[in-house]
């Protein structure tokens, strides 16, 4: 099986969208990991779902699959960085995080998007976290319902910092019908897994798939090749695992020279697992089943 790779439209936000989709494409992606936003197909636009409908019908001719992911900065608060969130104490902030992922999952329908990719927020301080933990149950029952009703994959994001930090947190609220959105990365920040073991151990649960490089304890995403993230060794594992939808790089940090990033990883990803120059190539040739009493041979 050959694994599909898309890029993330955060690491490409000097673009116009039509111009990051094309230059995904040119570099041999996919599919493409849409960050709604501001200036890409903003959701709040009057005129979203004719902008919908358009960047739908540019991913049909180019042939690329997407996933829509949430995690814009300042779309719902141009005052306050992600906020507000499934975790915030006041109930109409909530209620606007809720609306804006359910918008999301309208789009990500017309997209006919892989899955729509969130994450549960931070609580500010003073805020219980018993009580804000009741809040994102109440919102995640909401999200997930509504997907289903609009047969869209909703997938929950573990994030470093956030009240569901681990994947033991997202294992822990109990809401089978809510798929793991896996960022690899994050397991090198929390320390809590090996990102390999994760896709093996999370496999039947996983709607969407993200990956970069990491340094363990630090959430900085790194280009490849720059921090401590074994990216063979999770390829492999989402090889064994027969993971069939789009694997997502996310730079969101390189967006100044998305011209390069964007082909260099990929070309990263697809040669990563080769010998490199002077080193062995992996003996593939079938081995014959030593007989017992007969010499070997």
């Amino acid at each position: 099986m050959t694994l599909r790779f898309a890029y993330n439209t955060n690491g490409t936000a000097h673009h116009r969208i039509e111009d990051a989709i094309r230059l995904i494409k040119d570099a041999g992606y996919d599919g493409v990991a849409l960050t709604l936003d501001i200036h890409h197909l903003d959701p709040f636009a009057d005129t979203w779902v004719v902008e919908a409908d358009r960047i739908a019908s540019l991913l049909d001719r180019l042939e690329l699959g997407s996933v829509i992911e949430t995690g814009a900065r300042f779309l719902l608060d141009p005052s306050a960085k992600h906020e507000p969130t499934l975790v915030t104490a006041d109930a109409s902030g909530r209620a606007r995080r809720v609306g804006f992922l359910k918008r999301s999952i309208e789009i990500g329908k017309i997209l006919q998007a892989e899955a729509v990719s969130f994450w549960a927020g931070v609580p500010k301080p003073g805020v219980d976290r018993n009580e804000a933990r009741g809040w994102l149950v109440e919102g995640l029952h909401e999200v997930a319902e509504f997907a289903a009703e609009k047969g869209v994959v909703a997938a929950l994001e573990p994030e470093p910092g956030m009240l569901i930090e681990t994947l033991d947190d997202f294992a822990g609220l109990d809401l089978p019908s809510l798929s793991l959105a896996l960022d690899t990365g994050h397991c090198l920040v929390t320390q809590e897994r090996d990102p390999a073991q994760a896709v093996h151990e999370f496999a039947a649960r996983l709607g969407t798939v993200a990956i970069e490089d990491m340094k363990r304890g630090e959430h900085i995403h790194l280009p490849f090749g720059e921090g401590d993230m074994d990216v063979p060794a999770v390829l492999d594992a989402l090889d064994a695992v027969n993971f069939e939808k789009l694997v997502c790089v996310e730079l969101s940090r390189d967006s100044h020279r998305a011209d390069v990033m964007v082909g260099q990883a990929l070309n990263y990803l697809r040669t990563c697992r080769r010998p490199g120059p002077g080193l062995p190539v992996p003996d593939t040739a079938p081995r014959e089943t030593a007989v017992p009493g007969l010499p070997t041979p």
